[in-house]
Formats: structure tokens, sequence, C-alpha cells
């Protein structure tokens, strides 16, 4: 980490508290899930946080981002209010996507997070979209997709590399490494390890980031981000990272040894970037706990909002769905029988 010099001051603590937020948002939201107010998957980052922070941190407001499913944090670092985050996990209306999504598909659109996708690659194509978007309007916002090592495999991945280069659209493609597909080592699912050399073939230059680290995250995706809004060149980026805790919350992890966790965790993103603030003056220890406490009572305060926000109504079953039969009654995609049709009304 002393290889890159720290950012601002002002900065640095920025980004330790909004790491620490992730942190304890994540450590939260597993009690939940253990207490049955947290139904479907839950994927949790923790581990992941450096990688998080750091590409963010290195976005415009109007640049877009979409992840995995594996995406609080990215929610939480581009600015949704944690209580809604929660919320969402909650399914409850006041929630992100007003339950609709829970944890695997958080979205939005003011601060231009495209979502998680709970489709292995689903979201590569989308992000391609967005950068054509750009294009179209002729603006220079650029789009930083993350997905995970197990992605790089999908067809999605060269389809939609290969189309990003020939439309030189401007897009950053983020594969966070963590070292496994689901359960599966990266030596045992890719023939290529060295993940940041997969584009070169589409002609996507690769760049590798050590992702346990928040400045080194940060100043490679930043020139990324440069190359593919200033130059409309779309760039693969590797953040090399490790996940603390299971690929889901119900994993056994019976496809790692406790020893390596243990050898990972002595890189905890929050310890060694909190342990270098201190270290070069810009915290002392009651700053830094203080920061720590902070984050506990905002994910406290989150936890509270979600509680109390109401369930969906049943009546509410069908808002937003569309569909194309006679069966359900919603919205069709495409309605050819006039304007006069109301919300609500039966489609049949």
């Amino acid at each position: 980490m002393a290889d890159r010099p720290l950012p601002p001051p002002e900065t640095a603590v920025e980004w330790l508290e909004s790491m620490t937020l992730i942190r304890r948002f994540e450590e939260r939201a597993g009690e939940q899930y253990t207490r049955a107010k947290v139904g479907g998957f839950l994927h949790l980052a923790i581990g992941e946080e450096a990688t998080i922070v750091g590409a963010v941190a290195a976005l415009r407001p109007t640049d877009y981002m979409i992840a995995t499913y594996r995406s609080h944090g990215q929610a939480l670092a581009r600015g949704s209010e944690p209580g809604r985050v929660m919320a969402e996990l909650f399914g409850r209306v006041d929630g992100l996507c007003r339950g609709r999504g829970g944890s695997m598909h958080m979205f939005d659109l003011e601060r231009r997070f495209m979502g998680g996708f709970g489709i292995v690659g689903g979201n590569l194509p989308l992000a391609a979209g967005f950068g054509l978007t750009s294009d179209y309007l002729g603006s220079d916002d650029a789009t930083l997709c993350q997905f995970g090592d197990g992605a790089s495999n999908q067809g999605t991945f060269g389809e939609t590399l290969n189309l990003a280069a020939l439309w030189s659209l401007p897009v950053v493609f983020m594969v966070t490494n963590n070292q496994f597909g689901m359960g599966t080592s990266l030596e045992r699912h890719s023939a290529q390890t060295n993940l940041q050399t997969k584009g070169e073939g589409f002609g996507v230059p690769g760049m590798q980031c050590d992702g346990m680290d928040v400045i080194d995250t940060w100043a490679v995706t930043s020139e990324a981000m440069r190359i593919a809004r200033e130059e409309r060149q779309p760039v693969l980026v590797e953040a090399l990272n490790y996940r603390f805790r299971g690929h889901s919350i119900a994993d056994p992890e019976d496809y790692r040894s406790e020893d390596e966790v243990l050898e990972w965790s002595k890189r905890d993103p929050l310890v060694t970037f909190g342990d270098r603030l201190v270290a070069e003056g810009i915290l002392n220890d009651e700053q830094r706990e203080a920061i720590d406490l902070q984050a506990i009572e905002t994910v406290d305060a989150a936890v509270a909002f979600a509680d109390a926000s109401p369930e969906p109504e049943p009546s509410s079953l069908y808002d937003d769905v569309y569909v194309l039969s006679d069966q359900v009654r919603g919205w069709y995609s495409a309605d050819h029988r006039g304007a006069g049709v109301q919300k609500g009304e039966d489609l049949s």
C-alpha cells in the first residue's frame, strides 16, 4: 500500500468511512438473514470493500455503474440511503425497488447505479448498452461494469467485449477476481488465470489492481476510466481480492481451508488502510474508533427503518409487471388498443 501516495486527508477519511459502513452493513445483513428478516439469497462482500470503494471513487456522478448479485456495497458507496438498501433486503415498500428486487437486484437510477444482476454475466451486454447510450447522446459519461471471475467464462463476456471494441464504447469492465467462481477455485475453472489478458483477443487491453488496496484500485480504475472516456477505448481491469465469507450465506465453504482465509485476512482492507492513516497522522485511534461507532449507529438506524417499513400490499402484486398473456392482469409491453386503457384495468 505504501507504493502509492495517500489522497488528500479528507478523501482518505471518507474512503475509510465508506469501507467501514459497508463492512458493518454486511455483517448486520447476515445477522438479519438468520432472523428471517431477509429472504431469498444473500451474498456478502466482506473483504471486498476496497475494490468497491476504490472503483466507485473513480467515477463521476453521471457515470453509469452496473454490478452483480453481490451489490449492497456498491449501492452504499454510490450514495444510496442505508435505510432504503436494508429495506430492500427486507422486501419492504421503502426499499430502493419497493421490495421487488431484494438482495440480488439493487437499483438506484438517481445515482446511476444500474443494478445488481442475479444472472452470471448477464450485466455485461447491458453495460455495452450504456456505453452505446453515451455515444448516441454525444456525452462523455463512461460505464463501469463489475463482474466475478466466473463470469469471464460466459459467452456474454466475449460477445460484449468484441462489440465494445468494435464500436469503441466507453466501458471499463472490472473482473473482481476473488479467487473463486462460487465454490470453484480460479485455476479449476479458467485455463487463463491472468484474467487481465482475457480481453486482448477482442481488442480490449487489460490492467490489474490490488483489490485489497483502496488507493491502488482507485488509481488503476481512474486511469481505465480516463482511457474509456477520452480515447473511446474499452478496458478490462482485473481487481485481485478475496471474500472472507462464503459465496452466499448458505455456503459451507468446504472448498477452502481456514488457514487460507486467515492468511488473506492479514490483508483486511479496513485494517491495513486504517493502520496507515493512523501511522501517517491523519487519524488517531480515538477518531478511528469513532468512525466504526458511527457506522454501527448508521446500520442500527437502517435496520430500524427497514423493520418499520410496511410490507407491500397484496393488491400491488401485478404493479409494473409487463405481460403478453390474458392469464394475468398487468401492462402489455406494447399495447396497441389506444390510450384509454387505465392502470389496473383488466387487459384480457
